[in-house]
């Protein structure tokens, strides 16, 4: 026999031996768990825990398996396991627990349990007590002599499991003045009625109808000869928000029009606090199976604080949960539980700031935070470009749809969740840093670099570039009124990797600042560190692979406005509220006042980059950045215009800071053109 077949054989032989040692241990198993189960019926009390085991696994023939021959000519297998699914089912039970059982024996033969149950359903905790009769059978072992009252005590065949629901009322979302951004309202019902049509003129009329509420004719016929439609019958096309006054005018003016209010949720701003409210949507599949609770007309939130707070806005239903017989005749109600209504939660933010943000910004993509540098509250947090939440109560076309999903500037996208290269933005935060950690001072000068810097020969081809030269020394205040990227990557060096890596993530950075929202997290790089000397220094300037969200970056340049301590940022309105802080004494306070006089004067100073921000009679602060965004093939690179600000006098009694940023500003200005944006909007809110 040659070495390999010998090897073939070999093998052969192993994988002989395995397969048997795997069927003798299945069978092993197999006899003692059998040889368990048998065991597990000597005594009362172990049928009793059995059957409940049997019945917490949805083993329904398996309970069906512990019955005595006579309970079984009295039910099919078939019906229990249909008895019990039923009922569970209807409940959402997710657990029996068995206790306190009581065994009490009659004879020899027989015997009864007494135990509570706990069952823990979809609609709460029921408890109840009941007894079950055994009886010893021919094999020596104890079978439960089954009846129905088994399923709950009092229940008889026929009998059924009937759950009512008294509807929660949803509560609303109102903004800081008690202005309702989301909440109870009325939509209006379009329908057609047959006999108040005029016959002469019915097909133009039907075809005005399907023009204004963008369907067409042959959908409006198809509906109006429906077999259940008579002379008198209202027959509903589509419901529409009542804010479309010119279109419920001129549908009101076509013969057999009537337009009915109906309740609803409605989202009176609409598409300016969109990302904000988010939208509900009825219970789906899905929902229905994760919560037996839930029915059809259940509201679900599915954005913004909508989802947020789903749970204390929807509040919870009430229902009276009750035995009926075969007739639906209640028998005896074996819970009962009141409605809560939901709560009404009250933001902090101002609907007139946020409406004027957001006319501000039609037609860009963007996202601007309007906070309280004081205190915290969000004031206004606007994404563009939006949508219309209104459109997910009132139904939308399949045109409409996609011209939401399709559209590539993606309105559903909520910006200000999101993380950004921040340009030259960040360079106060490196500066910052720099004062705290002792790496260089109000007063130290780098040497002149003109417009283009490396490190040394190491950095191959590679060098920092600056857009301009400028006169006065190489120090912090003229950097920042100058945006020099080299003063910045040197300043990012003599930090070093540690250092930086170490006080950026003491602000915040690669970590969760609480906010009530999901945000993503301000970042260091891809994978949290320094790798390189180039992208230290990069970074240092707000390039790299620095990405910071806004939210988090209205909390960091609020440490300037606040003597070092970063406040943390809030949207649900607080009843006497103290500031809270995310950081305190994230800088000295020298160190904060600092980088605040250097921003007033990057606003002040003529050759101040934000310096067309300046509004007369208003000390403002602010840092512009632009960060260039490279595309895989280095082509069609993009340009984020940021303009990040706020009023420096303690004293004004509009303590707002503006964190705005705009995509693709490349063809616009850069970041001036936010810059001006930002202008407008404090112009309008400032009284």
């Amino acid at each position: 026999m040659d070495k390999n077949r010998k090897k073939v054989v070999i093998f052969g032989i192993i994988a002989i031996i395995l397969i048997v040692a795997v069927l003798v241990g299945v069978a092993f198993i197999w006899y003692w768990n059998k040889k368990d189960k048998e065991k597990a019926l000597n005594t009362p009390e172990d049928v009793i825990s059995l059957y409940v085991e049997c019945l917490n696994n949805k083993d329904y023939a398996g309970a069906y398996d512990l019955l005595t021959g006579s309970s079984k000519n009295e039910i099919t297998q078939e019906e229990f396991v249909k008895g019990y699914t039923d009922t569970y089912e209807e409940l959402g039970v997710s657990q029996l627990i068995i206790s306190e059982t009581n065994t009490n024996k009659i004879d020899t033969k027989n015997a009864e349990v007494s135990y509570a149950m706990s069952i823990e359903s979809a609609y709460g905790k029921m408890n109840y007590n009941n007894t079950i009769n055994l009886e010893k059978q021919d094999d020596k072992k104890f079978y439960i002599n089954w009846n129905y009252n088994a399923i709950y005590p009092g229940f008889e065949k026929g009998d059924k499991i009937n759950v009512e629901k008294t509807y929660a009322k949803r509560g609303s979302l109102i903004d800081r003045n008690g202005v309702l951004l989301a909440g109870g309202g009325y939509i209006s019902s379009i329908g057609l009625v047959p006999g108040w049509m005029n016959e002469e003129t019915k097909t133009s009329d039907i075809a005005k109808v399907a023009e204004l509420l963008g369907m067409t004719v042959e959908s409006i016929n198809k509906k109006m000869s429906a077999s259940y439609v008579k002379e008198n019958t209202f027959v509903e096309l589509a419901t529409i928000s009542k804010e479309r006054q010119m279109v419920l005018q001129a549908l009101g003016e076509i013969d057999g029009v009537k337009i009915k209010d109906v309740a609803a949720r409605v989202y009176p701003l609409g598409t300016k606090a969109a990302h904000i409210t988010g939208y509900v949507q009825k219970a789906n599949a899905d929902d229905l199976e994760k919560n037996k609770a839930y029915d059809e007309s259940t509201l679900i939130g599915r954005a913004g604080l909508e989802s947020t707070y789903d749970d204390r806005l929807r509040g919870k239903d009430g229902y009276e949960i009750s035995i009926v017989n075969d007739k639906g005749d209640k028998k005896q109600t074996i819970l009962k539980t009141e409605k809560e209504d939901g709560e009404n939660i009250k933001l902090t933010i101002d609907s007139n700031i946020q409406e004027t943000v957001y006319s501000e910004y039609i037609g860009d993509n963007s996202a601007t935070v309007v906070m309280n540098s004081k205190t915290g509250e969000i004031l206004a947090l606007v994404s563009t470009p939006s949508y219309d939440p209104n459109k997910f109560i009132i139904g939308m076309t399949t045109q409409e749809w996609n011209d939401i999903s399709n559209n590539p500037n993606n309105p559903m996208y909520t910006r200000f969740l999101r993380s950004y290269a921040p340009g030259s933005s960040f360079k106060p935060v490196t500066g910052a840093i720099a004062l705290q950690t002792g790496s260089l001072n109000a007063t130290t000068e780098y040497e002149k670099s003109g417009t283009s810097w490396q490190k040394d020969s190491s950095w191959g081809s590679y060098f920092v570039t600056t857009l301009k030269e400028y006169n006065g020394p190489a120090n912090l205040v003229n950097a920042l009124i100058n945006s020099d990227n080299i003063f910045f990557a040197k300043t990012a060096l003599k930090i070093g990797k540690e250092k930086m890596e170490e006080q950026l993530k003491n602000i915040g950075f690669e970590g969760d600042i609480g906010f009530e929202m999901s945000l993503n997290k301000s970042q260091i790089s891809n994978d949290g560190k320094f790798e390189s000397e180039v992208q230290l220094a990069d970074s240092g300037y707000g390039q790299g692979q620095i990405l910071v969200n806004p939210v988090h970056f209205a909390a960091i340049y609020s440490a300037f406005a606040n003597e070092g301590n970063m406040v943390k940022p809030y949207i649900e309105l607080k009843k006497d509220a103290q500031t809270e802080y995310l950081k305190e004494n994230a800088f000295t306070k020298e160190n904060a006042e600092e980088i605040k006089k250097d921003l007033i004067q990057t606003v002040e100073n003529a050759e101040g980059t934000a310096h067309s921000g300046k509004i007369e009679g208003i000390s403002i602060a602010g840092k512009t950045g632009t960060a260039e965004t490279k595309s895989a093939k280095g082509k069609d690179d993009k340009e984020i215009g940021w303009f990040n600000c706020f009023v420096a006098d303690d004293n004004n009694a509009n303590q707002f800071m503006v964190i705005s940023m705009v995509e693709n500003v490349e063809n616009k200005g850069g970041s001036i053109y936010v810059v001006n944006k930002v202008k407008n909007v404090l112009q309008k809110i400032i009284k």
